[in-house]
Order: C-alpha cells, then sequence, then structure tokens
C-alpha cells in the first residue's frame, strides 16, 4: 500500500509540475489626486471592475495624493517601467508630443460635443495623439479621464478680463497655458496639481488656473474664494501603461483590461458635467463666489490669445497641423 501512494504522490508532483500556473498579475497606479477626486474615483470603478472579470487574477494598487510619483514625474516613471501605470494630466506629454497642446489652446473646445468628439477612442484628434504618445514616450495609453474645463482663481477680486491679470503671477499646468498668460500681461508659474495648495496659501502666485473639481477635492476654498468661470481650455488627464509590461501579458488580460478602460473612460466622460455642477455648488456653500466673464470679456481674452495660436502652429509641426485641421471639421 505504501508503494502504491508513493508512487500516485510522485505521478501527481510530475503532472502538477507540468501544468502552466497563471501567476497573478499586479497593477501599480500612482495618482496625484486624493482618492476621493472624481479622477481616484474613476481608477477605483477599474481596479472594480477588473478584478471581478479577472476572478482576482489581476489585482490593483492605487498610489493616490502623489504618494510615488507627482504628476511631471508619470510620463518618464511609467515610461522606464518603473512602474506599471500612471495618470498624468495631458499637457505633461508636451515635451515629447507638443502637439496634445492642441486642447489647451484657449477657447477652442468650447462646446461639449466637440470635446466628445475629439476626445473619443480612436478619433482623428486622439487616435494620433495616442498613438504618438506610445512611439516616444513607451507609454500605451488605456484611457482619457475628463476633468472638465479650466478656471481661474483669485482672492476677493474677479480675473474676468486680461486687464485684471496683467503684472500677476498666475499657477499654469502646461506651457501653452503659460504662453496664453504672458501674451496677456501675466507672469506663468508651472506648478503641480499636488503644490497649488501651497502656493496659494503662501502667495507663491497670485492667480490659479485648475478645473473646478480640483477646487472641491483639494478645498482651495480655505485659499481662495473667487472663482472665475472662464472655461479657457479643456483639461484631460490620461491613464497610461508601460509598454514592455503590456505587451508581457497574456492576451486574455490584456483584453479585460482594455474592457475595463473603456467603461472607466465611458463612466468619467458621461458624468463631467454632473461632476462640475456638484463641485461649484460646494464652492460656493464653502464661501466662494463664482463671476461669468461678458461676451466682450472672452473677445478681449481671445484677441491677447492670438500669438498663442500661431506659436502652437509652428512648435507642433506636421502632427499639430494635423489635429488642428481634425478639430476644424469636428
Amino acid at each position: 500500500m505504501r508503494i502504491i501512494l508513493s508512487t500516485f504522490a510522485a505521478f501527481m508532483i510530475a503532472v502538477l509540475g507540468v501544468l502552466p500556473v497563471q501567476a497573478k498579475t499586479t497593477l501599480r497606479i500612482t495618482l496625484q489626486l486624493p482618492l476621493k477626486s472624481h479622477l481616484g474615483q474613476n481608477l477605483k470603478l477599474f481596479k472594480d471592475e477588473i478584478e471581478k472579470t479577472s476572478n482576482g487574477e489581476i489585482e490593483v494598487e492605487i498610489y493616490d495624493s502623489a504618494q510615488l510619483y507627482k504628476d511631471k514625474q508619470v510620463p518618464q516613471a511609467v515610461g522606464s517601467g518603473a512602474i506599471e501605470m500612471g495618470t498624468s494630466s495631458l499637457t505633461r506629454y508636451v515635451g515629447d508630443v507638443p502637439a496634445v497642446d492642441i486642447f489647451y489652446q484657449p477657447f477652442m473646445f468650447n462646446s461639449d460635443e466637440m470635446i466628445r468628439k475629439a476626445t473619443a477612442k480612436g478619433s482623428s484628434v486622439r487616435g494620433a495623439l495616442d498613438e504618438a504618445i506610445l512611439k516616444k514616450t513607451g507609454a500605451r495609453v488605456l484611457w482619457w479621464q475628463a476633468y472638465g474645463s479650466a478656471i481661474m482663481l483669485s482672492k476677493d477680486n474677479d480675473v474676468k478680463s486680461p486687464a485684471a491679470i496683467k503684472n500677476k503671477k498666475v499657477r499654469v499646468f502646461g506651457k501653452t497655458l503659460g504662453e496664453f498668460m504672458k501674451a496677456c500681461g501675466a507672469s506663468p508659474t508651472l506648478i503641480s496639481g499636488s503644490e497649488q495648495y501651497l502656493a496659494y496659501q503662501r502667495g507663491t502666485v497670485d492667480v490659479g488656473m485648475t478645473g473646478v473639481s480640483g477646487v472641491k477635492s483639494r478645498k482651495l476654498w480655505d485659499v481662495m474664494n473667487t472663482i472665475t468661470k472662464t472655461q479657457h481650455a479643456d483639461i484631460e488627464f490620461i491613464v497610461v501603461v508601460n509598454e514592455k509590461f503590456w505587451q508581457s501579458l497574456p492576451e486574455n488580460q490584456r483584453a479585460l483590461i482594455e474592457a475595463a478602460a473603456d467603461k472607466a473612460d465611458k463612466s468619467v466622460r458621461d458624468r463631467i458635467s454632473e461632476i462640475e455642477a456638484e463641485a461649484y455648488a460646494m464652492a460656493e456653500k464653502n464661501g466662494m463666489k463664482t463671476v461669468v466673464p461678458t461676451a466682450e470679456d472672452i473677445k478681449n481674452w481671445r484677441e491677447c490669445a492670438k500669438p498663442v495660436y500661431d506659436a502652437f502652429q509652428t512648435d507642433a509641426g506636421d502632427l499639430g497641423k494635423q489635429v488642428m485641421d481634425a478639430a476644424g471639421k469636428l
């Protein structure tokens, strides 16, 4: 009997030894915003979806509030493979792909319908940018996260016209937005999203620039009290994955991740209007006032922004012209 049992045990060990074992895959994602932000909740939706559809085969770890990397460090961290995935402001890729700043051309994307068409997966605008980011940085774009329109923050006085920002220091989050402020007479300062609260608190800058959802998630009403609803740019974040890591995954896992990414993309895009409305209401509840520029104010902003449009055409090269033409046809 002992001989039979020993023989059977040896047989089972031999069989199990040749069966393929599917190791658990861990996706670490770095995020500069708090988990309670709508981008954080969007990542949680992705996490819940992929862990459910993969039956636990894929595990997602979210490191929020810039625990691992600041926004400006994400492109290099993901591209080099230091971390598998990350969420970054689209404009952080402007050094490698200048054409991404098409979304920060002042007042270019001035309707929800136009933004939806431009940011749709595979569109003539987004598709070309996704492809260029992959080629230049080694990071694949999985999905885009809508963050809403850019607004301005100040203390006491609004900034609804270019004259109101003249000679003032303004926090910006991209090169083109910096050029826009410079063209209108201000001094731009590039400051990461995770550092803007302190910048306002310490007076490093006089005026802020962000999305209204960031006012809510970062409680910026503690340090600023006026929102000027300029809506001068469309703020987009992208979720990227290291390409070498991506190609190392089994085909079935890539399919599950892409399906969860598509669901997350659609969810945040569909909810952005509601998210912004909630953020405005919360800001006002906490003592902030909202000022809306007049048609004449917007005309003045567009006038001083003309050099920015010209510079983009020059700096963004053929791809810039391609996406600018594509945007014009939407």
